[in-house]
């Protein structure tokens, strides 16, 4: 009997140290995230956007992306438990902030006031960015041009950012941040400053680029290089299902000291849009610091970037498939061909449009 009592007594407090355990889990997974935010500051808010029709596992997931919370289980808990409805809108946290805290804001739909959302389309050029900053903000597209451009303002940007580089003071660049801000949509204050809306767009480049920093930093390549190969598979690849695969196409044009053959930074070399018209020859064959199609570039990339990649490009710029070939096309169902030689992409060319399986690129 005095056995039973003592194997009860342990199986009790086994249970007890368990519920006490899982209780200080569950109350530690609802406390802020950097707790020594006390007053907060300007740089600490984050803009966080709830989309609506977003469901509550979305919303904690998107959370837990932003550094905001310590706990996705512990807040899926939580939801479940309170029943609580969060509503769509733009809203002001912080790092300093619990999870309980954020969840009322959200609950209430204390919205961010003063505030504007604002997308940066991916595959666009800096101009096109520039263009949606005058929209929204006011500033003229040449003050916008001129504050970019400034060189000390550049240098400034290149020690604050480990992936900006002296490469972007090259006087042959058409625009030096021309290919590292972020694509995405953003929250701002309607009275940002134009520094303020390129920290943000910087800031999210950093946050996109920082899993990766070691692959880059052990590359063969510059931090600059591999942005400026993701813009062209941005655009080259857009069309395709296997960006990586495309990428190692590339690589290995550069590394048989190959032309890249790119028609996407001819069309960047002479400043035409994709979609205005053709190129005339002479713009085809000139030999610029961004076109890749005269012989006179074989084994060279541009001098920078040509468009605002997309996350999908860069990795596939920073891990790229390793293969043997040197061309690719894509069909109408954004399925790639890998080819070896020039005469067997044209024959794959030829035979997808007798299968009516052509991408017509107009």
């Amino acid at each position: 009997m005095k056995k039973v009592v003592i194997v009860l007594s342990v199986l009790l407090a086994v249970i007890l140290l368990s519920i006490g355990g899982s209780v200080i889990y569950y109350n530690n997974g609802l406390k802020a995230v950097d707790e020594s935010i006390k007053d907060v500051k300007e740089e600490d808010t984050i803009f966080f956007i709830v989309k609506p029709g977003d469901a509550s596992k979305t919303i904690i997931d998107n959370l837990a992306n932003a550094g905001l919370i310590k706990n996705k289980q512990v807040a899926y808990i939580y939801i479940k438990l309170h029943k609580v409805s969060l509503q769509a809108g733009t809203y002001e946290l912080n790092r300093g902030m619990s999870f309980t805290e954020i969840v009322d804001k959200m609950a209430n739909g204390e919205i961010a006031d003063n505030t504007l959302n604002v997308t940066f389309i991916e595959g666009k050029r800096l101009v096109n960015y520039v263009k949606v900053i005058s929209d929204n903000f006011g500033y003229s597209e040449d003050e916008i041009l001129e504050t970019i451009s400034n060189k000390d303002y550049l240098k400034e940007l290149i020690n604050n950012y480990w992936f900006l580089t002296d490469d972007i003071l090259n006087d042959k660049l058409y625009y030096a941040l021309e290919g590292y801000l972020s694509p995405d949509t953003y929250t701002f204050y309607e009275d940002a400053s134009i520094k303020d809306i390129i920290k943000v767009l910087l800031d999210e480049t950093n946050k996109k680029l920082e899993p990766y920093k070691e692959q880059i930093e052990n590359s063969n390549y510059s931090i600059h290089e591999i942005l400026t190969l993701a813009s062209i598979v941005e655009l080259e690849g857009n069309n395709s299902d296997d960006r990586a695969g495309v990428a190692g196409v590339f690589y290995n044009r550069l590394k048989a000291n190959m032309s890249l053959g790119s028609d996407v930074t001819a069309y960047y070399g002479a400043r035409v849009e994709l979609s205005d018209r053709e190129l005339y020859q002479q713009e085809i064959d000139d030999p610029n610091a961004y076109n890749t199609r005269p012989a006179s570039m074989a084994g060279k990339l541009p001098v920078g970037p040509i468009c605002s990649p997309s996350i999908d490009s860069l990795v596939a710029a920073i891990k790229p498939e390793e293969h043997d070939y040197f061309f690719f096309v894509a069909d109408i169902n954004k399925k790639t061909y890998f080819t070896k030689t020039n005469e067997e992409h044209v024959a794959k060319i030829a035979e997808l449009k007798q299968k009516g399986l052509w991408f017509n690129y107009d």
